[in-house]
């Protein structure tokens, strides 16, 4: 009997660890999900255990091989995905962390970004970086770290302070300390990284007075990482093919090519545009970001974040009581002709891209004596559509890429309405992912590259398999009016705020 041949795929998110089999066809044959403890030891402050993370990660490797596959079978590669600019500091010489890892959403590092805006530093670190200065990077987290952590401050002197992301710490650790590398994608988040020279940026180590910290090696999202020591299978993995979580969900969607793009739908939504080989000149309001690393180039891709989309709809049902279940929603908002003029601007942590407007409240506009509870759940889902349509927009105002499609994924895109009118709103084909983890797809897909077990982009076009597309169905004279209703709700509400930038 011939075993099967598999990729294995971890995801460290936020929340959780995955550890996923793709197989010959990249589909996923078995799945294993841990979740991990949240820390939240003070106001804005966010953390995760390092020791856990990799203890999960372990069990989750270790898991996954032994409840699904046989002594014929033959595991390829080990491919990492992470949450992104999330950061951990440990001992190069022991290995013993240093505090906790610091989450990508914890804010201590704000007073030092507001600091260094003032002083005028924001147009050369955009330049270098590609991104806004702005605690929700790596940099002045790091800072943070040697200033107040005396243990830092102490290893940093003795030379054996190594600082990386997620993806770093499991590589070093699971390699048995013997490689301490990255990827372009989670170093270009960090904002340290310099996107043009492809290197750690010295003028950026001195301006967040990090200088000195050990940094990891940084490699092709697609290049081999060591071998993965795993005592519990009795063996070792390679590890092959690393990538932060978003890049691996749009190498994952098959948008491979300059003009496509992808939007991830959580609690938020990240859009990212490939732009191809050049780092283009990002509009205002998005940030430029490497794409990943692979076949001896670098790919680039703009990118925007979005602060509330799915959380926006579960807040009308779980502070609403609106609605019981998303069903319901759906068919509640498909069941009228339209929202009667009422907007709701989720603006309940400020508005991210392309706006970034930190001093606003969520609104409800246009409410009339006509209105009801329906009327508020579908401006609900539409706002998702409209946040959406005005990224896309700003990243369309630079004229060197045109795009093609949009490329979704994640829990709101099973709403058949909502993907319709985002269809209908952004003028252009919506092509939903298949499968829930793209962003493990991703990074599988890189590995089965290197590995041969998948033979090239082509072949893996072939593979992909969309659950559903919607294309545009409405007129342009409605759907114009529509969005003009929308930018019209958000003029009023952005008016209002002094934090507006």
């Amino acid at each position: 009997m011939t075993g099967r041949r598999f990729i294995l795929a971890v995801d460290q998110s936020t929340s959780a660890t995955k550890a996923l089999l793709f197989d010959d066809e990249a589909k996923p044959v078995h799945r294993v999900t841990i979740e991990h403890k949240q820390y939240y030891p003070g106001p804005g402050l966010v953390e995760h255990d390092s020791a856990e993370i990799l203890a999960k990660t372990r069990e989750a490797i270790a898991r996954v091989v032994t409840e699904a596959t046989t002594s014929d079978d033959r595991v390829e590669a080990l491919a990492i995905t992470n949450q992104r600019e999330t950061v951990l500091a440990w001992d190069i010489e022991t290995g013993e962390p240093v505090g906790r890892a610091m989450v990508w959403q914890d804010e201590r590092g704000t007073p030092l970004c507001d600091e260094l805006r003032a002083a005028g530093h924001d147009p050369d670190v955009h330049d270098r970086t590609g991104l806004l200065l702005d605690t929700y990077f790596s940099a002045s987290k790091v800072a943070w770290l040697l200033k107040n952590n005396p243990d830092a401050a102490r290893r940093l002197a003795a030379g054996t302070l190594a600082v990386g992301t997620v993806d770093a710490w499991l590589i070093w650790n699971l390699t048995g300390r013997q490689v301490f590398a990255t990827d372009f994608t989670n170093a270009c988040r960090t904002l340290l990284f310099n996107v043009h020279t492809l290197k750690w940026d010295p003028a950026l180590l001195k301006l967040f007075g990090v200088t000195g910290v050990r940094l990891p090696e940084v490699r092709s999202s697609d290049a081999s990482f060591g071998s993965a020591q795993i005592p519990e299978i009795g063996g070792s993995i390679p590890i092959v093919g690393v990538c932060g979580d978003s890049h691996a969900a749009l190498f994952g969607q098959g948008a491979f090519d300059a003009g496509e793009c992808k939007a991830t739908f959580g609690t938020g939504s990240s859009v990212m545009l490939n732009i191809g080989r050049k780092p283009l000149t990002p509009p205002p309001g998005v940030v430029l970001s490497i794409g990943w690393g692979a076949d001896g180039a670098v790919e680039y891709v703009f990118e925007g974040n979005i602060h509330s989309t799915g959380d926006t709809v579960r807040w009308v049902r779980d502070n609403l009581g609106l609605f019981s279940d998303y069903d319901e929603a759906e068919k509640r908002a498909a069941a009228l002709d339209d929202t009667g003029g009422v907007y709701v601007i989720p603006a309940f942590n400020g508005l991210g891209a392309p706006h970034w407007a930190h001093g606003i409240r969520a609104s409800i506009v246009g409410l009339s004596r006509a209105s009801g509870a329906d009327h508020i759940v579908r401006a609900a889902l539409e706002s998702i559509a409209y946040q959406i349509d005005d990224l896309i927009g700003r990243m369309k105002e630079n004229k060197s890429v045109t795009m093609r499609n949009l490329r979704v994924d994640g829990g709101p895109t099973r709403n058949r309405f909502l993907m319709q009118f985002l269809s209908d709103i952004i003028r252009s084909p919506v092509h939903v992912a298949s499968i829930e983890e793209i962003s493990a797809k991703g990074v599988a897909l890189f590995a089965g590259l290197s590995t041969g077990l998948y033979r090239d982009r082509a072949h893996l076009r072939d593979l992909a398999v969309f659950a559903e597309s919607f294309e545009p169905e409405i007129e342009t004279k409605k759907r114009d009016k529509l969005v003009g209703g929308w930018a019209a709700a958000l003029k009023t509400v952005l008016s209002s705020a002094s934090g507006h930038e």
